[in-house]
């Protein structure tokens, strides 16, 4: 028995902003210039009354409802967000209380966008050590309140939302084939919120002055993109003895439309069909991966064997990827249950 999926959710809140409504926010962001440069046309945001741990319950819920589990089933919880809802206390536990994951141990990672693939890496490791475990692994933030929007570069390509995935054992053969995991620290510098930590604790001026706000040196992250993401991807599949070809399916983080066509060709996925929301939602950081994931297991397109390639890439600067072969039994529809539950 491998680890496997057995179940996705995830949850977009209400509010729709097109790239026209985007100018009342950012009045030099010009609606037809961002659709041509990131292939954005629309994002949601969050409520006011709205935070990361509400988004990842939502999510969270529907995971457990696709695999046909109780709360109460799951022994792991893993929040991946770089947006929490506070410090202190892991965003995690909130979620915990919301759903009622009573018997889950609970933590935070933040890999930023990379991090929902990260936490599935942790999770096959929990699952490989105790076969019968059900981890929950949410991805959820909420950019819209870290974003400038006096600064345009940033502030069109983000949205908010939440994806969620349970993962236990499946039959042999299926679940996760080989995982790949980078960080380059030497990059840090570019993706970086500046205040709100013990480096530089959020004050009146350093409010005043903007640095608790996302910022990004676009065109340096695009580079990096291009260079690092194809050959770890590579080194991954070799690793697998799969070439590129047999990948079926790829659901990369929905960072930019331009730039995600480049990684397609540079990768060589051309054959794989790429799942792409971003035209919709926008980058959702961490959560752009599970989101494009659950959206694709619900329409049908992931049939039971075939090969999935998910890939995050973002602040660290950090490269995810996991490669699984899906398991859903023909003939099973979406909610039935894949998932025997663990005894109370």
């Amino acid at each position: 028995m491998g680890a496997g999926i057995l179940g996705t959710g995830s949850y977009l809140p209400a509010e729709v902003v097109t790239n026209e409504d985007l100018v009342r926010l950012v009045p030099d962001a010009d609606p037809q210039w961002v659709s041509r440069k990131t292939m954005i046309e629309a994002r949601h945001f969050a409520a006011p009354e709205e935070a990361a741990s509400d988004l990842a319950a939502a999510a969270a819920r529907e995971a457990l409802g696709d695999a046909g589990l109780d709360a109460r089933d799951i022994d792991f919880l893993i929040v991946s967000t770089s947006t929490g809802d506070s410090p202190q206390p892991p965003t995690s536990t909130l979620v915990q209380q919301a759903i009622g994951a009573t018997r889950a141990a609970c933590f935070d990672i933040n890999v930023v966008c990379a991090g929902f693939v990260f936490a599935v890496g942790v999770a096959n490791s929990l699952v490989a050590v105790n076969p019968g475990a059900k981890v929950l692994v949410i991805a959820s933030d909420v950019y819209s309140r870290i974003l400038n929007f006096a600064d345009r570069r940033t502030a069109v390509l983000f949205g908010d939302g939440a994806g969620a995935a349970v993962l236990g054992a499946v039959p042999d053969g299926y679940g996760i084939r080989e995982l790949e995991l980078v960080s380059r620290g030497d990059a840090a510098d570019l993706i970086h919120v500046d205040a709100g930590g013990s480096r530089m604790p959020a004050t009146a001026e350093t409010v005043a002055h903007g640095d608790h706000y996302f910022r990004m040196q676009g065109r340096a992250v695009s580079g990096f993109v291009s260079s690092e993401v194809p050959p770890a991807l590579e080194t991954m599949l070799k690793r697998a003895g799969v070439p590129a070809e047999d990948v079926r399916h790829f659901v990369p983080h929905q960072a930019n439309g331009v730039m995600l066509a480049d990684l397609v060709e540079k990768a060589g996925l051309g054959s794989a069909r790429t799942h792409l929301t971003l035209d919709r939602y926008g980058n959702l950081g961490s959560a752009s991966v599970p989101v494009t994931l659950d959206e694709a297991a619900r329409s049908g397109a992931l049939a039971d064997g075939d090969l999935v390639l998910m890939a995050g890439f973002g602040g660290g600067m950090s490269v995810g990827a996991c490669l699984l072969r899906w398991w859903h039994p023909a003939g099973l529809p979406i909610g039935a249950g894949r998932a025997t539950p663990t005894p109370a």
